[in-house]
């Protein structure tokens, strides 16, 4: 898969002009890769598509001219784009209370390493989580984990070939049963494996 350059990106003054419109384009464009894991747990599946969206963002909201910045927020960005063998997530744990979030995130240690994906009948691929850094602490996990789910040559075989995908989670405090992807989610999924 390619990955953003500097040479790619929109200039500031006119990805302001074309922002309203590529934000709608991008929110569409997520609804098919958004997988609810039970009541709290979400993942968006990001893409190329997603991930130049985040960086002009984060270019614009730091307002950043400078070679050095643009090529920070690549280098930060561009390890989430999926590289043609593997789908890459943000994770997000939510919970509308404060305090009930709090709890949540202490007894949901290790959730980032559960989280797992399967197509068709072959082996599950549990996620590979936070490579970039560390997002779990002795006292609790966080919020938003970024996974990675490398998938071996068959499941990528029966995935282009339209077998159904299912996900999960293994973890005895949040668990989720085998959860089918609707094939909206799956279609988009498969593109990324090109």
């Amino acid at each position: 898969m390619p990955h953003i350059t500097r040479e790619s990106l929109m200039p500031l003054e006119t990805y302001a002009k074309a922002r309203s419109a590529l934000r709608a384009e991008v929110m569409a464009h997520k609804k098919n890769r958004m997988v609810e894991l039970g009541n709290h747990v979400t993942l968006i599946f990001e893409d190329e598509k997603t991930m130049r969206y985040q960086i002009q963002e984060m270019l614009r909201a730091e307002r950043t001219f400078e070679e050095a910045g643009i090529q920070d927020e690549l280098d930060a960005y561009n390890p989430l784009v999926p590289d043609g063998t593997n789908w890459k997530a943000t994770m997000m744990i939510q919970y509308p209370d404060p305090d009930e979030r709090k709890v949540a995130l202490e007894n949901l240690k290790g959730i980032e390493d559960r989280v797992w994906v399967q197509v068709a009948d072959q082996p599950k691929a549990f996620a590979i989580a936070d490579e970039d850094m560390k997002r779990e602490n002795e006292d609790k996990t966080s919020a938003v984990h970024f996974l990675r789910f490398e998938l071996d040559a068959a499941s990528i075989a029966a995935a282009r070939a339209g077998s159904p995908i299912h996900m999960g989670i293994d973890l005895d405090a949040y668990r989720v049963e085998s959860t089918t992807l609707a094939d909206k989610t799956r279609a988009a999924l498969v593109v990324d494996l090109s």
